[in-house]
């Protein structure tokens, strides 16, 4: 089971494969199973790995991990899509002891908090 998991590219290494197959992540057919169980073609197998579920049916058994386009034809993926990515606020930070910034990062912070540019400012030209 963790070989052909490694082998279709679901996980990175062999090791997490086995690693969730130790831990009851793996589910073949509605049953949790170990590392050694075999794989037959019709199988589905329930992965979760990184906070999502993947459900596959086996097609075709393969021993050695192989390119992504020969992976995705050893199995049939009956994944629910993944839930829409919330948006993230962007935070101007800087490192602590950076200084002060200069004139470009000035421009690129009020560029990314979204505040008007400063225009003609300069120490002659002010209004008295």
């Amino acid at each position: 089971m963790d070989s052909w998991i490694w082998a279709v590219r679901l996980t990175r290494t062999r090791s997490i494969a086995s690693d969730a197959c130790r831990g009851g992540h793996v589910r073949v057919n509605g049953f949790r199973v170990k590392p050694a169980h075999a794989v037959r073609p019709g199988d589905e197998v329930r992965l979760r790995h990184d906070g999502h579920e993947r459900i596959v049916v086996v097609s075709r058994i393969i021993a050695k991990r192989v390119g992504a386009a020969v992976a995705a034809e050893c199995y049939v993926d009956k994944s629910p899509p993944p839930p829409p990515r919330e948006e993230i606020v962007t935070v101007a930070v800087r490192d602590r002891g950076a200084g002060r910034p200069t004139k470009r990062e000035r421009r690129d912070l009020d560029r990314l908090l979204g505040r008007p540019a400063a225009e003609g400012r300069s120490r002659r030209s002010r209004p008295e």
